[in-house]
């Protein structure tokens, strides 16, 4: 599939680690030319920064906290310089913490929150003067929106609301030819993960791998793909909708 996105100029946030890097990678390796948002340096940058540069195209690193307008507008100012039209977006940042309702502060509520939500609205928002017809946007969701998940009240409001924000931009954006989707992933077994496993995580893995009807956790590319289908041409009649990538669960 190289050269699905060929040309084509893609924004990722939270595009450094787990399945923001599975996207940022697989969209580079088709023919997109990736502007990749990350918040903290480490190993994991570095280790991208030097696949990215053995990839064809004209990729990026910018850092920035994506709850911030000021910094959103740095990112789409560097996005404008450097490629001047953006074609698609994937909003993937986001955080979660597992902490009981009647103990969530507000500090707490606002940085879950703001981050895969209000930095939804900020991203989109300001991208969209650089977005024209065919353009494509990507937010990565959860089903904790639809099905609620205890001590995660938090993620799970944001989640909802990400989905709804998206829904109402796929009908007022579609007509402008901005098409807007949600891609929902199941479990997935990143890299880190994988290389952080012990004993109690593998067991983990192999007690819920036998929930879900295929048998196993998903690998980031997988989702990934689902992504590059739908900033690609080959979703171009489909807007406004949640694709569950999750084995079946």
């Amino acid at each position: 599939m190289t050269g699905q996105l060929a040309g084509r100029n893609v924004i990722v946030t939270g595009g450094a680690r787990g399945i923001g890097r599975g996207i940022t990678l697989r969209l580079a390796t088709a023919g997109a030319n990736v502007v990749v948002c990350y918040r903290t340096e480490g190993p994991h940058l570095e280790a991208l920064a030097r696949q990215l540069a053995d990839t064809p195209g004209r990729h990026r690193l910018v850092r920035a906290d994506v709850t911030d307008a000021g910094d959103v507008e740095r990112l789409v100012g560097d996005a404008r310089s450097s490629h001047r039209t953006v074609h698609g977006l994937v909003h993937n940042a986001g955080v979660i913490s597992t902490v009981p309702f009647g103990e969530l502060t507000p500090q707490e509520w606002h940085r879950v929150v703001d981050t895969s939500l209000t930095a939804a609205y900020l991203v989109v928002n300001k991208t969209l003067p650089l977005m024209t017809a065919g353009a494509s946007v990507v937010a990565i969701g959860s089903r904790a929106a639809t099905v609620g998940i205890p001590l995660r009240a938090h993620y799970t409001a944001a989640k909802a609301g990400l989905v709804g924000l998206m829904r109402s931009l796929s009908k007022e954006l579609s007509p402008q030819g901005v098409r807007v989707n949600v891609v929902v992933p199941g479990m997935i077994e990143t890299e880190e993960a994988v290389r952080a496993g012990n004993e109690q995580r593998r067991a983990f893995v192999e007690n819920h791998s036998h929930r879900i009807p295929l048998g196993r956790y998903g690998r980031p590319e997988e989702v990934a793909n689902a992504v590059t289908f739908l900033l690609s041409d080959q979703s171009s009649y489909i807007t406004g909708e949640t694709l569950h990538v999750d084995g079946g669960i």
